[in-house]
């Protein structure tokens, strides 16, 4: 392990019902806590959070898929940062310590991967998650070897979403983890069909959502949402990106625009765009199954492959090729993956 710059400090705690290892380091931006799940001579994967949720409430869903979770642990070793203040059991982070910037965080994640001896990695963020690791890919380029993304934000925020953030943010501020708070960001995650309402109640990952979301500190929440609504245009930059990106959003997602838009801005030969039905922003959680297939497809393009399919696993350093054609024929994948449908633009 390498030390980034600053002085790094690493505590392990065993993780009993994951198997994991946490690691508090400090970074040339403050502390971070990273999960870390696998073999470290493996691939990396790092994955990135939205706001509010850290990997147990954001990635748990999809990684108790027992073929997500086969296909991921056993072609990467999996290092999920935290946003800052957003760990198990975190202390409620002190006024005094400036609120970082949206490419604070991307730099960030560099620290990380130079702490854990890490060259080029595959990143996996989910909105706001997607917002750091794609500006991290934008300014690390070579550092970055594919991007997987969920319901993702690329630009800045629109001045309806601004002013609700201040909302959000004075709510946060003055009253803490408040029961409108709560009902927003479960808003922002999940569709209306598992939020439920006066004749159906909540499904059980809403509940426990929302369990999980009392355990958050309220001012460390401020603080991430403060970063977000100060966050710039990536447009401009995502023309430069030199890595496959396959993007995942659910039809009822409050940022399926955003995630259109992001689609048709990146290098059309190797982007694809997973629409999924009936599913609200947090596709990890609500449908994770909706992801597999996309996923194995898009892996395979780099020689990744579920366990069932090889006798031994990977080790070798991933080679970028082309997204698998199977993964950009809406007719393949519409057999394949129904509710779920495809929009890709195929140079011609």
């Amino acid at each position: 392990m390498g030390d980034s710059g600053g002085s790094v400090v690493s505590i392990d705690v065993e993780r009993i019902s994951f198997g994991g290892k946490e690691h508090h380091i400090q970074t040339n931006h403050g502390p971070v806590s990273v999960a870390v799940y696998g073999d470290h001579d493996k691939p990396a994967l790092v994955t990135y959070p939205d706001v509010a949720l850290n990997h147990m409430s954001c990635f748990q869903g999809l990684l108790f898929c027992p073929e997500a979770a086969s296909l991921l642990l056993h072609n990467f070793c999996i290092y999920h940062i935290s946003p800052p203040g957003h760990e198990l059991g975190a202390a409620s982070i002190s006024s005094n310590v400036p609120v970082p910037s949206v490419d604070d965080l991307a730099d960030q994640v560099a620290d990380v991967l130079d702490f854990f001896g890490l060259g080029a990695v595959m990143c996996f963020g989910v909105t706001a998650g997607a917002y750091i690791l794609t500006l991290f890919a934008t300014k690390y380029r070579e550092r970055v070897l594919g991007l997987i993304l969920v319901s993702p934000l690329c630009k800045a925020p629109t001045w309806t979403e601004w002013l609700y953030s201040k909302v959000m943010s004075n709510l946060l501020y003055y009253y803490g983890m408040c029961g409108l708070v709560k009902d927003s960001l479960l808003q922002r995650y999940f569709s209306k069909e598992v939020r439920g309402c006066s004749e159906l109640p909540e499904s059980d990952i809403v509940q426990a959502c929302r369990s999980l979301l009392d355990q958050r500190q309220s001012m460390n929440i401020w603080r991430f949402v403060q970063t977000m609504n100060e966050r710039y245009d990536l447009t401009e930059q995502l023309k430069q990106l030199q890595c496959r990106t396959l993007i995942f959003v659910g039809e009822n997602s409050q940022f399926h625009t955003e995630a259109v838009h992001m689609t048709s801005k990146v290098d059309r030969r190797y982007c694809a765009l997973v629409e999924v039905q009936a599913c609200g922003s947090l596709v990890t959680e609500e449908q994770p199954h909706a992801m597999l297939i996309p996923m194995e497809y898009f892996f395979m393009g780099y020689g990744l492959y579920r366990p069932s399919q090889l006798d031994c696993s990977p080790r070798s350093t991933l080679n970028p090729f082309c997204i698998s054609p199977e993964l950009l024929s809406p007719e393949s994948m519409g057999v394949k993956l129904k509710p779920i449908k495809t929009r890709v633009r195929l140079q011609v």
